[in-house]
């Protein structure tokens, strides 16, 4: 049943990977084509924890045995630093644990969190040996007494972990021992001792943590509830049963007001709760089961709370990745009104925990301090009764799933892992606000995205760090609107619109961007939070694309399109190179719409070339941009680049008589002669297939006729060349020197090559004939041929050989054969001249075989007069 179940998931795996759905980001930016600030200082790596003070306007960096203060509007200027290294003792004691002491027995800083307007809160990894201390803000400094960073820091430097200060306490997320087998949920507080989750895995099993946050009810509940720290986390499911370790997205939450139970409990959470995330595809009954990193995006009520989250599939083979959104109603209602679980009783049952159907304690297990239970004189997790108690250490998981919004991921993309996310709300100039989503990946790109009546555009993708490398962070400042990426290399800062980049107001209002708008006074795409507020009634921007709105952009003079000659025969290369990803590029030449129906012409994602260029190549191409927008329901096309192709002709002799003039298809020519004759050019025999049918040349020819009927034209004729269309030849033709200098030059190209290579494979012919004559490979007369060179006998019993050869000789033709020596025995000499005559080197013919005639009479081709039994052991032969 296993391997079923195995080959039903590889088959849902291989129908998502092929018929998934892929998110192109429209438009891409390079790393060295922005002006993105970078920090790094050397022999310092793992710029992984960042936190922001908007307060102090200084970004804080956490990296291996190093704080900084950077400036937070110019992370390339350093304001502090501070080192925090490892004693020798303790990196000695982690080395002799099979630690590395390169890499694993450093101080990893891990924690950086704000305990008030004049200290931070951190800690580090130590050589697996956490400390936690505090960094005073004046002068940038350590106490020097660190304490214990047990239950708020990770052991290991790679270990997921997440914590957060919530009015001078920290709540963190990982593990509580050095093999890591040992997690925990944990508050730590200076005034109280630690509360933790209890050690079983129905609370955590295997865990990796992302996010925690606090929600707090801005004092606008009724029922007077406790704010609320909720984590994120992947988990090893306890509820199903599966082939391998099927993770679970998840998400826990605990009261900030907790205190433990009285007997039950004691110094446990007595709110711990915890409930399924799902990311799914319902229509490919697809989930992504992995969560990477959550941003809550906050509103003004709790109710307005939105939760984003990046997912994968924990089989990394399928390539994507997934953004879901959730309502934070949706997430209160799970943990106010689920149903609970209960591990199931039933043997041999495919799941391990089945929905509690019996009664539920009162009050509600799990749910936080409220006006009711006070009313029943519970006004502490103290006071709680121990059923209640059991019930929540018996029971932490729920049921009932939160669901995303729309039922469904608001974002998919192919062949991306994202790593890290943030939102931002933005009003854009039609008064609505917007979801702006940024998404990290473990290639250092940053895709930027928007959300538009529920459907997700990106809107671009920016290379981020120079190497390819994951993003360990990703902060937004809203008042600076940048963005902060940490990795191991550095800290790169980056604004979150690069509206300067947008050259036309087409390619600005089709990247819906809700930072820019086009500007008609500047002719430039300008941030609208940078533009005057007199002046944002006048700047124009589409949030569905709708490129219309923009003023009619003149069409470029043909004196500005770029001039290109080349000389006959070479190739040509037309750049054209288009911003978005989204917009198929069209060719036009002379007026008509190129194709891949000609082999003369390439058409690549930034360039047309035109290979083996002739006369009717020449005339004006035009690059062109069609970019479908369909939240607005349009095609929208503008012309990207011009060119006007012509060949450099050698000069003429001075004796030529006639003219050759070289036209297309174009207006200018519009009004030529239809053509009045029909004949044969080398070129159009090579390519009649393949010029395009729009392509014609008229030929003026004053010269007298010559004899070659196969390049005949008659005077004033137009040629047009269409595909696999022979030219009958005319009764007068023009002198060989009459003709156009490129026909002749392919003409005299084209003769050479053939004849080369009619020699070439000549000499190999010749050259396989007389090694394979050589080799006895071929029939008789060769055969004949070799003996009477080489002076071999065999030349005398050919009629015999050949014979022998057809397979046609039978057990009698001995009789038939003409001797030409006197046999002087009546069976050995008869035997040796037989196989004298039938040695033709095919071993394998069984008429021939050995040089014998087998007998009638005997079952095998034994001689047994001449071969004797010489070893009495020695198996008889049939005589």
């Amino acid at each position: 049943m296993g391997f079923g179940v195995l080959g039903v998931f590889l088959g849902l795996l291989l129908e998502v990977s092929t018929h998934g759905p892929h998110a192109v980001p429209r438009t891409s930016w390079r790393h060295q084509d922005l002006d993105l600030m970078e920090f790094s200082e050397p022999e310092i790596f793992n710029y992984s924890t960042l936190l922001l003070s908007e307060k102090r306007d200084a970004l804080y960096v956490g990296a291996r045995e190093a704080i900084f203060e950077l400036s937070k509007k110019n992370v390339t200027v350093k304001n502090n630093k501070v080192q925090w290294t490892v004693a020798e003792n303790p990196m000695v004691m982690c080395t002799q644990k099979g630690k590395s002491k390169e890499r694993d027995c450093l101080n990893y800083i891990r924690v950086l969190q704000v305990v008030d307007d004049e200290r931070l809160y951190v800690c580090g990894t130590h050589a697996f040996q956490p400390q936690c201390d505090y960094l005073n803000l004046a002068d940038f400094s350590l106490d020097g007494r660190p304490e214990d960073g047990r239950g708020k820091c990770s052991f290991d430097p790679s270990q997921s972990f997440t914590t957060v200060m919530v009015d001078g306490e920290l709540y963190s997320g990982t593990s509580y021992n050095f093999l890591g087998s040992e997690p925990i949920i944990s508050r730590y507080s200076p005034s109280q001792s630690l509360l933790r989750t209890e050690y079983s895995t129905s609370w955590l099993n295997e865990p990796s943590f992302v996010f925690a946050d606090v929600i707090s009810d801005g004092g606008n509940k009724v029922d007077g509830e406790d704010d609320k720290i909720y984590y994120f986390f992947t988990e090893v499911s306890v509820e199903y049963e599966f082939f391998g370790k099927l993770l679970i997205p998840r998400v826990a939450r605990v009261c900030k007001g907790d205190l433990g139970g009285q007997r039950t409990l004691q110094k446990k959470w007595t709110s711990f709760l915890k409930a399924k995330l799902v990311c799914s595809m319902p229509e490919l009954n697809f989930v992504f089961n992995v969560v990477h990193d959550v941003f809550i995006l906050k509103g003004a009520d709790w109710r307005d709370t939105v939760i984003y989250g990046v997912f994968t599939s924990q089989w990394g083979n399928v390539g994507l990745s997934a953004v879901c959104a959730y309502n934070m109603t949706a997430v209160e209602e799970v943990f106010s009104k689920g149903k609970y679980m209960q591990k199931a009783t039933v043997e041999q049952s495919h799941t391990k925990w089945v929905r509690y159907n019996g009664i539920t304690p009162s009050p509600r297990p799990g749910a936080c301090i409220n006006n009711l239970m006070r009313r029943q004189n519970v006004s502490s997790s103290l006071h709680l009764p121990d059923k209640t108690l059991q019930f929540v250490k018996d029971h932490p998981l729920l049921e009932d799933p939160v669901l995303p919004i729309g039922n469904g991921p608001r974002l998919i993309t192919k062949d991306v892992n994202y790593t890290q996310i943030v939102v931002e709300r933005v009003r854009a100039l039609d008064r609505n606000i917007y979801d702006v989503i940024f998404t990290g990946t473990d290639k250092g790109v940053l895709h930027k995205s928007v959300v538009y009546e529920g459907e997700v555009h990106i809107v671009e993708e920016i290379q981020l760090l120079k190497n390819s490398e994951s993003i360990k962070n990703l902060l937004l400042s809203s008042e600076t609107r940048s963005l902060y990426a940490g990795s191991d290399s550095g800290v790169v800062q980056s604004p979150t619109a690069f509206c300067g980049r947008y050259l036309s107001c087409d390619d600005c209002v089709l990247a819906r961007d809700p930072y820019c708008a086009w500007d008609p006074h500047t002719a430039a795409c300008v941030n609208i939070f940078d533009a005057p507020s007199q002046r944002l009634r006048k700047l124009i921007q589409s949030l569905n694309g709708d490129a219309d709105k923009c003023p009619s952009a003149s069409s470029l003079p043909l004196k500005d399109y770029r001039r290109v000659t080349v000389k006959p025969g070479s190739s040509a290369e037309l750049p054209c190179l288009g911003h978005s990803n989204l917009a198929q590029v069209m060719w036009k030449s002379n007026g008509s719409a190129l194709t891949e129906a000609s082999r003369f012409h390439l058409m690549g994602e930034n360039s047309l070339l035109i290979y083996s260029v002739a006369p009717e190549d020449q005339g004006q191409y035009e690059c062109w941009s069609v970019e479908w927008a369909p939240a607005a329901g349009k095609n929208f096309s503008r012309l990207l680049a011009g060119y006007v192709l012509t060949l450099d002709l050698p000069p003429r002799a001075p004796h030529q008589a006639g003219h050759v003039a070289t036209t297309l298809g174009s207006q200018e020519t519009s009004s030529s002669h239809a053509a009045e004759g029909n004949g044969k050019t080398e070129r159009a025999l090579l390519t009649s297939a393949l010029a395009p049918p729009s392509f014609t040349a008229t030929v003026h020819l004053t010269s007298p006729p010559q004899t070659d009927s196969s390049l005949t034209l008659p005077p004033s004729s137009t040629i047009k060349f269409q595909p696999k269309q022979h030219l009958p030849p005319s009764s007068s033709a023009p002198r060989p020197d009459s003709r156009d200098p490129a026909a002749e030059y392919l003409q005299h190209n084209n003769s050479t090559a053939l004849l080369f290579l009619f020699l070439l494979f000549f000499l190999l012919f010749l050259a396989a004939l007389a090694y394979n004559c050589y080799m006895q490979y071929l029939p008789a007369p060769c055969l004949r041929l070799r003996a009477a060179l080489l002076g071999t006998q065999k030349s005398a019993h050919q009629p015999e050989y050949r014979a022998c050869e057809a397979g046609l000789m039978e057990s009698s033709a001995t009789d038939k054969i003409t001797m030409t020596e006197q046999p002087t025995q009546n069976g050995s000499q008869t035997t040796q001249s037989l196989r004298a005559l039938r040695d033709t080197g095919y071993e394998t013919e069984p008429e021939c075989g050995n040089g014998q005639i087998p007998s009638k009479e005997k079952p095998f081709d034994v001689d047994c007069e001449s071969q004797p039994i010489q070893f009495a052991d020695a198996d008889e032969p049939y005589c």
